[in-house]
């Protein structure tokens, strides 16, 4: 599978996840901003590319997002740059914790050769 492919795979498991805590903020895949596309497969990348733990997934995207100008907010909201994520990994709530893992695992699955 090529990078995009598992981007896509991880950006549906975590909308179909989003969905069951009632966050129906999630696009499809084909609905997703480029930019939101592009963070997808940076983090893809990044597991590839050697063991990252759920917590350096989130700091590096965290990274990614204060660079680009994002600040905390109590919703996501593009236009104005604020993302109720933009906190240390320890700081955040389990259900959004859960997100880092479940990235990582289908990165995983999906580059797995003996399946």
């Amino acid at each position: 599978m090529t990078v995009e492919e598992i981007a896509r795979a991880c950006h549906e498991v975590n909308r179909g996840y989003c969905r069951t805590i009632g966050d129906e903020s999630q696009v499809a895949w084909e609905d997703a901003p480029e930019w939101q596309r592009k963070s997808a497969m940076s983090g893809v990348e990044m597991h590839i590319k050697g063991t990252t733990s759920p917590e350096e997934s989130h700091e590096a995207w965290l990274a990614m997002k204060v660079l680009d100008g994002w600040i905390w907010g109590p919703e996501k909201n593009p236009e104005k740059k604020q993302h109720p994520c933009i906190m240390d990994y320890h700081d955040l709530p389990r259900d959004q914790r859960v997100k880092d893992h479940l990235f990582k695992s289908v990165v995983q699955i999906l580059t797995r050769e003996d399946l």
